[in-house]
């Protein structure tokens, strides 16, 4: 048990590290070669904000262990709306904007849709994998359409181009860049080895691992992330990076892990924890397109959800 408690604990904190570092290193090492800021934002810094989530359902998948890969992208949504919007929103209440509204909720209220869809006959396939990973191209060819089209970008695209570091010298972003490639898949085996142990050792599938810890560990680049942009009163650079970091995680995550290896769906990830990432999201939708803000009620009942939740997640695999 220490010593998987040990690997989770060293691959939570080497992934996070290394896949930020990765992110300005590759970001910064673009810029400075002219690329625009655009395509930087859409493709090194959508891509890499997801990259815990990425790779650890690709190992998983890729290793035979697919309740982890499809638990870390549910629960890591779950979280994100959950946990890190809730706190969030107690933190100080956020508004969202009408371009969030007319766009960002539709758009995954749709992939959701399509998610519950491709997952229903119990399995993602690699054409369904194709079809999500399609579906990530879409919308960011839909991203950049907008921010060439408009003098003012939408909340998802101004959060991934908040992440794009300035003024970084070549040297320093190449090492970054090497050191995040080289890292980045190591913790991502260490995270997945000690998950895979612990839930042996627990007696609990490897799905509850996923959508618990694993979940929340992946998750804390966007807590961080959304807390300081709260405490900064930016709040469509908070709301826009969780919804854009749960298009990833849908899109992209699911996708990558699809097209690796075929998965086998456990039926309780659709009834349960499939229901619970709509649901929450619901909820979050109502209080977007009602309230136009997550205010510090509506804060308190998506973090009460997200520990409920929790708390009959591990009820039932423990009782």
């Amino acid at each position: 048990m220490t010593i998987a408690l040990l690997q989770l604990a060293a691959g939570f904190v080497l992934l996070i590290w290394s896949a930020d570092r990765l992110v300005e290193g590759a970001s910064a090492l673009a810029r400075n070669f002219g690329v625009s800021p655009m395509v930087v934002g859409l493709t090194i810094v959508g891509f890499g904000t997801s990259a815990p989530e990425m790779v650890v359902s690709a190992l998983a998948s890729l290793e035979g262990n697919p309740s982890l890969a499809v638990g870390n992208a549910l629960g890591s949504n779950i979280a994100n709306v959950g946990l890190i919007l809730g706190l969030t929103g107690l933190i100080y209440p956020m508004a969202v904007e009408a371009t969030a509204r007319r766009r960002e909720f539709p758009i995954l209220a749709v992939v959701t849709v399509l998610t519950a869809v491709l997952m229903a006959n119990g399995a993602l396939s690699r054409v369904d994998g194709v079809i999500l990973i399609g579906g990530l191209f879409l919308f960011l060819a839909s991203m950049a359409f907008r921010m060439v089209a408009q003098t003012r970008s939408d909340p998802t695209t101004e959060a991934l181009l908040a992440e794009i570091p300035e003024g970084m010298p070549a040297k320093t972003a190449v090492i970054w860049t090497v050191v995040g490639l080289i890292v980045l898949p190591v913790s991502a085996q260490m995270l997945v080895d000690g998950a895979v142990a612990m839930a042996v050792m627990i007696g609990v599938s490897e799905a509850v691992i996923g959508l618990t810890v694993v979940a929340l560990g992946t998750s804390l680049p966007e807590l961080a992330a959304a807390v300081a942009s709260a405490l900064k009163k930016e709040d469509d650079l908070a709301i826009g990076n969780i919804l854009g970091s749960n298009l990833f995680n849908l899109l992209g995550v699911l996708g990558i892990a699809a097209l690796i290896h075929p998965m086998t769906i456990e039926p309780i990830l659709l009834w349960r924890d499939l229901s619970v990432m709509a649901g929450i999201f619901v909820v979050l939708a109502i209080a977007a397109y009602t309230s136009k803000r997550v205010g510090r009620g509506e804060g308190a009942v998506l973090l009460a959800a997200y520990l409920v939740y929790q708390f009959v997640v591990l009820y039932e695999a423990l009782g």
